[in-house]
């Protein structure tokens, strides 16, 4: 038989994992590795419900499984030296657990890399972790062009716009990732699960105070508190200040539609504790024009539905970021991009970078990218 490996986390094991399981062992006999605590806690910046003792008890319990381990390793790749042991034909994944590392690490290896179709078991719904968890209704949020715009320290030098997309949290971001997650955290403990009732500026305008009290050096940029607080897809526009001049939105159905049909995300490895964006920049103003006039142009693309002009502003967009934060991008984030270059219209990468996820604007299907769907109220 045909020896079959998966990996993750497996906490609150549901059906939709049971399904996975199921759906793998039908390609052979299935191997389980799970990641340790620490590595969870590291990946997702929280702990598990189950200790990795009780999550690999129970998963080596179910008949489908010939056998389980917590993988030795550490990262989004910890499973590593434990498929080379096992040397396995098939590496079977979920859409949003695969990553070009992952299927290099196959290629390398002779592994062939099989993306799950997520079949529920007969009438079972679709079960995610995130859905068993407690309901929170507050958004997560994409920047799609003009992100370091929000800054004083770029827009006194040339005014521009950042473009912000609020999404349903319909599964759980890595943290460290660049979806404003520690400014979700912060409206978290304010609100609990779900935005009060109120003006949704007013209420991005506390959001923003309380996650930059008095004396913090370093502010957290108010794209993140607008992203998360507006619903749908808005250009904040930015001139000399931490908060935007005027707002422009696009929040009608067809627009949404548009967006979510030609986004993708794709997983990289998430920040590391030592990242500093902010060392060896070289901020100037003709790098903030050039970012804001892709910017610009990526809402064009966006409004005219031509998503080549869409994809090809945004690549421009990204490029003028990096020249001037160079430290936004990783070894494994250009392994990636490179991956998908002339595959996709554009690219960039979701916040200041370092990890997180890669965006992709894509004017055809991806089979192993992320879907996004946007808030609309």
């Amino acid at each position: 038989m045909p020896k079959v490996f998966v990996s993750g986390c497996y906490d609150m094991l549901h059906s939709g994992h049971v399904a996975f399981f199921e759906e793998a062992a039908t390609h052979g006999d299935l191997y389980v590795g799970l990641g340790s605590d620490k590595t969870i806690q590291e990946l997702k910046g929280r702990k598990t419900i189950n200790s990795e003792q009780e999550r690999l008890y129970m998963v080596k319990a179910l008949r489908c499984v010939k056998d389980a381990w917590i993988n030795s390793g550490s990262g989004i790749m910890d499973f590593e030296q434990d498929v080379r042991r096992l040397k396995p034909d098939i590496f079977f994944v979920n859409t949003d657990g695969f990553t070009p590392a992952k299927e290099a690490f196959c290629k390398e290896l002779g592994i062939q890399l099989i993306v799950s179709k997520r079949v529920p078991h007969g009438t079972l719904p679709v079960r995610s972790t995130t859905a068993l968890r407690q309901e929170c209704t507050i958004p997560y949020r994409i920047e799609l062009g003009g992100g370091w715009l929000d800054q004083p320290y770029c827009n006194e030098l040339a005014p521009g716009p950042v473009i912000v997309l609020s999404i349903e949290p319909e599964m759980e971001f890595n943290n460290r990732s660049g979806m404003a997650t520690s400014s979700r955290q912060t409206a978290i403990r304010m609100w609990h699960v779900s935005i009060p009732e109120g003006d949704r500026e007013e209420l991005a305008k506390q959001l923003f105070c309380c996650d930059n009290p008095p004396g913090t050096k370093t502010i957290s940029g108010s794209q993140d508190h607008l992203g998360l607080l507006l619903p749908g897809l808005n250009k904040l526009n930015y001139d000399h200040g931490y908060w935007p001049v005027s707002i422009d939105s696009m929040r009608d159905a067809e627009t949404l539609a548009f967006l979510e049909e030609h986004i993708y995300l794709l997983q990289l490895p998430p920040r590391k504790n030592n990242y500093d964006v902010l060392s060896d920049t070289h901020i100037t103003a003709e790098g903030c024009r050039r970012l804001a006039e892709a910017t610009e142009r990526i809402w064009k693309g966006i409004a005219d539905r031509d998503v080549a002009a869409w994809g090809a502003a945004t690549t421009d967009c990204f490029e003028a970021q990096i020249a001037m934060f160079p430290h936004m991008t990783t070894p494994e984030m250009l392994e990636s991009i490179e991956h998908y270059r002339g595959k996709v219209a554009g690219w960039k990468i979701t916040g200041a970078g370092g990890g997180g996820y890669l965006v992709l604007i894509s004017d055809s299907p991806l089979s192993n990218g992320l879907h996004i769907r946007a808030c609309r109220s």
